[in-house]
């Protein structure tokens, strides 16, 4: 009999150093370190979408926004740390006391996924069930090559919108609204 060795969250902390020193960035599944190469040109300007979100929560004072790469402790034993394109936190599910933690313990409210070329469907949906279980009430994932979001607000709750639909975030992040090709611009 074989005992599988996880990584843990903290042990990631070391290891992300020394992906980004290869040029790689890496997450953590189930306790199995999967890397990545790093985001392509095109990939991180689709990202910058945090430009157009993270002045909305701020002039609100909605919670806090994290921007492309920050990881999210989202199960324990064995850890899984994801981290998506763009993050937000509602002010009423942020602790009293900063984490002390790399990473932060739990999921976020609202996440933002950006498609990779190098993604595969089956990893894109195990990704969106991930983040879906473990809490998060938004997921856009985001679509490049087609111009699309598909937004969730659960696994059966599913809308996809093209380029020239408009989206909003909805209660989460009020103002937040836009026409989906203005990303891909």
């Amino acid at each position: 009999m074989t005992t599988a060795i996880h990584t843990t969250a903290d042990e990631l902390v070391r290891i992300s150093v020394e992906c980004r020193a290869r040029g790689q960035r890496c997450e953590l599944i189930d306790g199995e370190v999967r890397y990545m190469s790093p985001a392509g040109w095109y990939h991180g300007s689709v990202a910058s979408i945090h430009a157009t979100l993270a002045p909305l929560i701020v002039k609100q004072r909605l919670g806090r926004s994290f921007s492309a790469e920050t990881g999210f402790i989202v199960s324990r034993d064995p850890d899984t740390v994801i981290a998506p394109d763009f993050a937000f936190i509602a002010k009423e599910n942020l602790p009293e006391e900063r984490p002390t933690e790399a990473y932060w313990p739990g999921a976020p409210d609202f996440a933002v996924e950006v498609l990779s070329p190098s993604e595969s469907a089956r990893e894109v949906a195990a990704k969106t069930k991930l983040w879906l279980s473990a809490g998060v009430k938004v997921l856009w994932v985001v679509d490049p090559v087609l111009e699309t979001i598909t937004a969730y607000r659960s696994l059966t709750d599913v809308a996809i919108y093209s380029a020239n639909q408009e989206i909003e975030v909805g209660e989460l992040i009020p103002e937040a609204k836009f026409l989906v090709g203005e990303i891909f611009q």
